[in-house]
């Protein structure tokens, strides 16, 4: 087919762009290929913070006194986490700066494909519309925790964010105590195509005791398709000491129930590197020490879980 020559002039214009963009991009697609061959495993659970509180200042309530450690940087994560073979990370809004995400969105930017983001936004403040924009910028998930008693979740506004992770494929990121259990359940069942991902594994045995009854209700979750549990927080539950070996039983009963598909290992960085805890020791329990995990088992714990939830 001819065209009149302006438009033959536009086409090749457009092909040389096209081109050209494709050429820009095929350099940086191949680092990141190369990366994730060398850093392959993906920590489902961060917080990074800066010192610099004037350019992103904190929420009223906190003072810069309550930054422990004073700065946790992407750059201090990636001396954690690169020695070890993790080379992506999910993000999660810090309570330092309330509904301003602004910092978290800022890292996800200045590094391209190693980042994606759990937002807190306002369930009171138009939440669909909210999430619809945070998703462009590399938000996949968006933390909720209780605060209402038992009621947390029967609010206008909570209702919108759950209908709105169904139709976008947003995950309710609970941050929640094993207590609180049951409520989760009922609105699993209200909403049974929003996912959900649980943290710390309901944080059951943050008081050195891993109950039964906890365990029993946490794994009833399993029932529902889209729940995914994060296996995390070592320092924080069971005995608190590394290697962590008392929460094998634990993960391996939270495995029966979910499957490994549905299992992401997390380090909930920075406050699993404050001493006397350090960021190996969190991975090593899944990697090595978890005798009833077989390979394909890590490779979900450690990679194609958080992949799909946070990375599609």
């Amino acid at each position: 087919m001819q065209f009149p020559p302006e438009q033959a002039s536009s086409e090749t214009a457009l092909r040389r762009r096209t081109f050209l963009a494709a050429a820009a991009a095929a350099p940086a697609a191949s680092a990141l290929a190369a990366q994730e061959r060398k850093r392959p495993y993906i920590d489902a659970h961060v917080h990074v913070w800066t010192p610099d509180t004037k350019s992103f200042p904190l929420v009223e309530g906190f003072k810069k006194e309550s930054m422990r450690p004073p700065s946790f940087t992407p750059q201090q994560l990636f001396s954690h986490c690169h020695p070890v073979g993790v080379g992506r990370i999910v993000l999660i809004q810090m309570s330092f700066y309330g509904f301003d995400n602004s910092y978290m969105l800022k890292a996800i930017r200045n590094h391209p494909g190693v980042f994606s983001g759990v937002a807190v936004i306002d369930e009171d403040d138009g939440p669909a519309a909210r999430m619809r924009e945070l998703k462009k910028q590399g938000v996949r998930g968006f933390r909720i925790r209780p605060k209402k008693g038992d009621k947390w979740l029967d609010t206008d506004g909570m209702k919108e964010m759950w209908k709105c992770g169904a139709a976008e494929q947003l995950s309710m990121c609970c941050l929640l105590d094993a207590r609180h259990l049951p409520s989760l359940d009922a609105m699993c069942r209200a909403h049974p195509d929003t996912p959900v991902v649980i943290d710390h594994c309901a944080r059951i045995g943050v008081d050195g005791e891993i109950r039964k009854s906890d365990l029993d209700n946490l794994c009833g979750l399993a029932k529902h398709k889209d729940v995914a549990v994060k296996v995390s927080a070592f320092y924080a539950l069971g005995a608190k000491r590394a290697p962590y070996d008392d929460l094998r039983p634990m993960i391996q009963r939270l495995l029966d129930a979910f499957g490994a598909e549905r299992l992401m290992w997390a380090s909930d960085g920075p406050f699993q590197v404050v001493a006397p805890h350090r960021y190996a020791p969190s991975i090593e329990l899944i990697r090595n020490r978890c005798d009833f995990l077989s390979a394909g088992d890590r490779a979900w714990l450690l990679t194609k879980t958080a992949e799909r939830v946070f990375y599609s």
